[in-house]
């Protein structure tokens, strides 16, 4: 199973308004596992950055300057992401981005959703924690992922926390690899984890039964509690 975490970094709010998408980060999942395969590319927008925007991923317009068009790496995004399921936090923003870009170039491509199939993660958030925050810093912090290299927006930086968040949110224990270490403990990363392996090869443990005259006070108690007491009664 193929997965890919994506993230998009923009000029503004609204593709209908000309914005534009800057930069596209993605990280690649396969069978639970996260691989070392990415992409990663900045993009040339041909406009302005809203100052809003450049406040939350801190993308200036003259960093963009000397960067490939969408239309220079169309085809090898959509060739990465082709038959992948897209992870997206708040699918509907990027989704509708990334459409707006291919619908510029050529009709040919369809949309996003003609390649991938799309699972928003965001909403996957709010019903499995209903009434609380689900923004990414949240999940993070809630799923115990550090974010604290996160002092702006980045695509790239964004979909590796996201693609964490996501693998402890759906079940993150499938993803342990763990070691153990010379005294039984397992360990996942250098880090040692609570999650200790029995040891085979323990002593028996020793079992100490009641002798007759324990035996014979025990009877003697259940006597006395008569028909409310459970063991006396017929089976």
């Amino acid at each position: 199973m193929r997965q890919i975490v994506l993230d998009t970094e923009t000029t503004g709010l609204e593709p209908s308004q000309g914005h534009r998408i800057i930069e596209i980060g993605c990280v690649e999942i396969v069978n639970r596992k996260l691989t070392e395969n990415t992409y990663h590319q900045y993009i040339q927008p041909d406009r302005e950055i809203d100052e809003g925007a450049f406040e939350v991923h801190g993308i200036s317009t003259e960093f963009l300057a000397d960067k490939p068009r969408f239309s220079d790496i169309a085809e090898d995004f959509m060739a990465f992401v082709n038959g992948a399921e897209l992870v997206i936090h708040n699918a509907p923003f990027d989704v509708g981005f990334l459409d707006h870009e291919l619908a510029m170039l050529d009709p040919v491509w369809g949309k996003v959703s003609d390649h991938c199939q799309i699972t928003d993660s965001l909403v996957m958030a709010r019903k499995k924690h209903p009434g609380q925050k689900n923004n990414l810093d949240a999940l993070c912090k809630r799923y115990e992922v550090n974010n604290a290299r996160r002092e702006l927006h980045g695509a790239l930086l964004d979909a590796e926390l996201l693609a964490e968040v996501y693998l402890r949110m759906t079940g993150g224990q499938e993803t342990l690899a763990l070691n153990t270490g010379a005294d039984g403990a397992a360990t996942q990363g250098g880090q040692v984890s609570p999650i200790r392996r029995v040891d085979s090869n323990r002593p028996t443990l020793n079992v100490i039964r009641a002798n007759v005259e324990e035996l014979e006070l025990h009877q003697e108690r259940l006597d006395k509690l008569g028909d409310a007491c459970i063991w006396n009664r017929d089976s």
